[in-house]
């Protein structure tokens, strides 16, 4: 039931989540950020079983700073997502990990890029990707109004008509989504989009 997808832009690389923490037919939050910020020039956004998920990122985004310390250098976004690929496929044959990825970044040689991975350590450099019940949605909404030289405004419309499609057609759409984008800035969040707010329960 999670949504998350991400394009690649002109200058900019976007990934999008769901924030709902969800088991069985229960929703216990709506602000969870499934997309975690891994240096000053890279997002990894996460789908998958929730342990899985933060205890994975986590572990990545660690040895990813442990490799800036030791050598001075930040990895390239290619790297980052090699490593990610290699950590994924070792755990496959011991203690699998369920979990999706996209990796968006930016370098300065190569500007921005995104990399899709998945639980079978699959590993592919994509121009869009989507993962989740939403991915059906997303993905041909992007198939059809995607063009690789997208401006930032261009891009965030073409988000806001993934999510729209996602809210209108999926029987279980998650409500909320976050927004993050990564360019020759740096990563940050850009927005949310809710349509439900957390209500703290009233002591009874």
């Amino acid at each position: 039931m999670e949504c998350v997808f991400g394009l690649v832009g002109n200058g900019f690389a976007i990934v999008v989540a769901d924030t709902s923490a969800v088991h069985s037919i229960l929703v216990h939050k709506n602000n969870e950020d499934k997309i975690m910020k891994l240096d000053s020039h890279k997002l990894i956004a996460a789908s998958g079983e929730p342990g899985d998920r933060v205890q994975f990122t986590e572990y990545i985004q660690k040895n990813v700073a442990l490799y800036q310390f030791r050598n001075g250098i930040p990895l390239t976004t290619a790297a980052a997502a090699n490593f990610t690929r290699g950590e994924l496929a070792t755990a496959l044959r011991k203690n699998p990990y369920f979990v999706n990825i996209l990796l968006a970044g930016y370098d300065k040689e190569t500007g921005p890029s995104l990399y899709y991975i998945d639980y079978i350590a699959t590993l592919h450099k994509v121009d869009k990707g989507a993962f989740g019940y939403g991915s059906y949605f997303s993905l041909s909404t992007m198939d059809r109004h995607f063009r690789s030289d997208m401006t930032l405004e261009e891009a965030i419309e073409l988000v806001d008509k993934c999510i729209l499609e996602i809210r209108s057609r999926l029987v279980v759409a998650p409500p909320n989504f976050v927004i993050k984008i990564v360019d020759q800035t740096g990563a940050r969040e850009y927005a949310w989009r809710q349509s439900v707010k957390d209500v703290s329960t009233a002591a009874v």
